[in-house]
């Protein structure tokens, strides 16, 4: 049956005002069910807290309106201005060393009076810009100069934010740039010399750069019964609220290990540890096929980019999600230690959030500008 003329007016119109937006409908409805659900759950994990809902709301509505003005910009730009959005990157890392705000232990954030960001967050974004750039001219196996040179963009935002302290967020940059790196065309031999390199610099990095607290983390994913109120509380607590969840949960509101404070974190890092209790397994199924539905329409624009840049930048920001989610649900399950990693779209928080919707806008902007890019 043919919709009646004035439905099909009104869907043009409709089209048309999303077209001129450069918006990518099915991600974009995706990104927007995301949001529904964080607000649903933070509601509960906060303990009902309306005020932390209107912030979260106003974070989602700015990231949401930096999305949209992104999917506007032109990739060509993007790629002009890789080298000084990655250089003032690194600049915004150094000055948060020097003269940063310290909190929870941890020296992460700039106060610029008005407002103060992680700059951390907007290197995930800037190094795989950043290796995506210098590797764009290449149409053939890597040379050795050429992954040195990559390796080492990636590894001075690495080491400057593992520093921090934020190990977390060290890991997603480095697999940020990765996953860039691998796709322009690593050969499995390069592969196999730099696992082997980053073998030799393991000592290195567990006697001088991280902290004994990050070293008793990784070491309590072993065994975390032998510290239960110490080390281990975080994932023995997030274990049971998931297990009691079961296969259906108990209902909205009914966590009790956040209703209780049993539960850190319950409304940032450990959110889906509520998540899984109040909804269940069913409920986990469906917040893990939407994220499969976000990796794959990036996968998609990746492939239908029309140059070797956007192509290697949209497979960066994609797998760089994707290491977000496994890396936040491997921590709150127990399988990966508790490095700090909230649960993309879905957790409490600013910068990250803008910086998810802001590389989304990114990729908008990869697919709908398509047409008018060269090879």
């Amino acid at each position: 049956m043919t919709p009646p003329k004035h439905q099909q007016i009104k869907s043009s119109v409709i089209q048309d005002l999303l077209n001129k937006l450069h918006i990518d409908i099915p991600l974009f409805l995706i990104l927007l069910a995301c949001s529904l659900i964080s607000f649903v759950i933070l509601y509960s994990a906060s303990g009902q807290n309306s005020a932390i809902l209107i912030r979260q709301l106003a974070r989602i509505g700015f990231a949401f309106g930096l999305m949209i003005l992104l999917a506007h910009v032109n990739p060509e730009r993007f790629k002009l201005y890789s080298v000084y959005a990655y250089s003032a990157g690194i600049l915004a890392l150094i000055a948060v060393l020097l003269v940063g705000e310290i909190g929870k232990g941890a020296q992460r954030w700039l106060d610029l009076g008005f407002f103060r960001f992680q700059p951390s967050e907007i290197i995930k974004i800037t190094t795989p810009m950043m290796i995506a750039w210098y590797l764009a001219g290449n149409h053939s196996t890597l040379t050795w100069k050429q992954v040195s040179i990559a390796s080492g963009l990636i590894l001075l935002p690495t080491l400057l934010i593992a520093k921090q302290p934020d190990l977390g967020t060290s890991i997603l940059v480095a697999g940020s740039g990765a996953i860039v790196l691998f796709f322009a065309g690593l050969s499995w031999r390069f592969i196999s010399i730099i696992a082997g390199f980053i073998g030799g610099f393991a000592p290195i990095f567990w006697f001088y750069l991280i902290k004994p607290y990050q070293k008793r983390r990784i070491l309590t994913l072993f065994n975390p019964e032998a510290d239960p109120s110490g080390d281990g509380y975080h994932i023995i607590q997030s274990k049971i609220a998931i297990g009691s969840g079961g296969f259906s949960g108990k209902g909205w509101l009914g966590s009790s290990q956040a209703q209780l404070n049993y539960l850190p974190e319950s409304s940032t890092d450990f959110i889906f540890a509520v998540f899984a209790e109040e909804f269940g397994l069913a409920g986990c199924l469906i917040l893990l096929f939407l994220y499969i539905l976000i990796i794959g329409r990036g996968l998609y624009i990746a492939v239908q980019a029309k140059n070797t840049y956007s192509r290697l930048l949209a497979c960066g920001l994609t797998f760089t999600f994707f290491i977000y989610v496994f890396v936040n649900i491997g921590m709150v399950i127990g399988i990966l230690p508790v490095v700090g990693v909230p649960l993309p779209l879905i957790s409490y928080g600013g910068t990250s959030m803008v910086t998810l919707l802001g590389s989304f806008g990114i990729l908008m902007s990869i697919h709908t500008h398509k047409k008018f890019l060269t090879q």
